[in-house]
């Protein structure tokens, strides 16, 4: 490999070769009218009042794994940050802070990742960054999103809505991702056929909210899975949560990931899955909604919101018994969003 299908420190100076990458890979995927002025910032036309604003990073590794890459990750992931405060996603950026030595191809590979979810989303990358870190400072590339989204009226999907009574939706099957990306970084042989669930989901949060504005609560179990997140949401409104093991849907190959590598799946990350609050009365007709989507067909009701204990996720096991359900310490496994 030599030294044109590299990256390069030079990359990420400011001259000559900056421009060619922003040019021959940035903008070849990614441009639009916008992003095509190459300002240092992006004048944005967003008239409606209510507009949800969110920024993450990520640092996956290995940053390509079955099912996606850091690309797609980071566009998926920003988008459903802003499809759980029901708002729909307009506007995003991407800064690049890529390794001297990384493989030109990847980049490129990494950048149709990010084109083929602007596509099918209709969002836009209107401005970024590029910088570049010395060989052995980096994972390759870590990405950071920032996104604006526009809230639809009348929708409040704050996690403390959460009320006694409410019912606990989950979108589909549990710990997908976490597990996808430790076997490709472990090199575990493992034979799952586990591919990460990193998707985008406002298409199917926008129908759901259109019908049914008053959803409590909108979360997806990402970083630290379905424990953290309810534990996050029995804290923030006051209340105790209980859910179902009988009721989990986990595929074959990640129950049996999760058994032989000692790890508890309620804390193992999704990148495609949604946790959705509502009351009993909603629960029929969310369940309907989710499940007319290809990423909700296995919607189920896992649980159910309750007064005591407050801040505390308990769950009832298949034997009858039941065991608190600790919010992650830390990460089981790093670097996995």
């Amino acid at each position: 490999m030599n030294n044109s299908d590299i990256i390069l420190l030079s990359h990420g100076g400011g001259g000559r070769r900056t421009q060619q990458l922003i040019r021959d890979l940035i903008l070849k995927h990614l441009g639009n009218p916008i992003l095509d002025r190459l300002d240092d910032g992006a004048c944005l036309d967003v008239p409606e009042r209510e507009i949800v604003f969110t920024t993450d990073s990520y640092v996956v590794s290995p940053i390509f794994f079955p099912g996606g890459d850091i690309g797609k990750l980071a566009v998926c992931g920003t988008i459903n940050d802003l499809a759980m405060q029901g708002a729909a996603p307009r506007y995003l950026s991407l800064a690049l802070i890529l390794e001297e030595g990384l493989a030109l191809a990847d980049l490129e590979r990494v950048i149709q990742s990010v084109a083929r979810i602007v596509r099918e989303t209709g969002v836009a990358v209107v401005t970024g960054d590029t910088k570049v870190v010395e060989r052995g400072k980096g994972n390759g590339v870590f990405i950071n999103t920032a996104g604006i989204g526009v809230r639809h009226p009348g929708v409040d999907t704050h996690v403390a809505n959460a009320r006694s009574g409410d019912v606990i939706i989950i979108t589909g099957t549990l710990g997908d991702h976490g597990i996808a990306v430790m076997s490709r970084r472990e090199g575990l042989n493992l034979e799952t056929g586990v591919v990460s669930d990193a998707a985008p989901l406002w298409g199917m949060i926008e129908p759901l909210l259109r019908e049914i504005p008053k959803v409590h609560s909108l979360r997806d179990p990402t970083r630290g899975g379905v424990a953290a997140a309810l534990g996050d949401i029995a804290t923030a409104a006051g209340v105790g949560i209980r859910i179902h093991e009988r009721a989990l849907q986990i595929r074959p190959g990640v129950q049996g990931a999760c058994k032989l590598l000692g790890l508890d799946v309620l804390n193992v990350a999704n990148e495609g899955k949604a946790l959705v609050i509502c009351t009993p009365a909603q629960a029929e007709q969310a369940l309907r909604i989710l499940r007319t989507h290809p990423l909700g067909r296995q919607a189920a009701v896992i649980g159910e919101v309750t007064a005591e204990p407050v801040g505390m996720v308990l769950l009832e096991t298949a034997l009858g018994g039941e065991r608190i359900v600790e919010t992650p310490l830390g990460e089981d496994l790093p670097r996995i969003c």
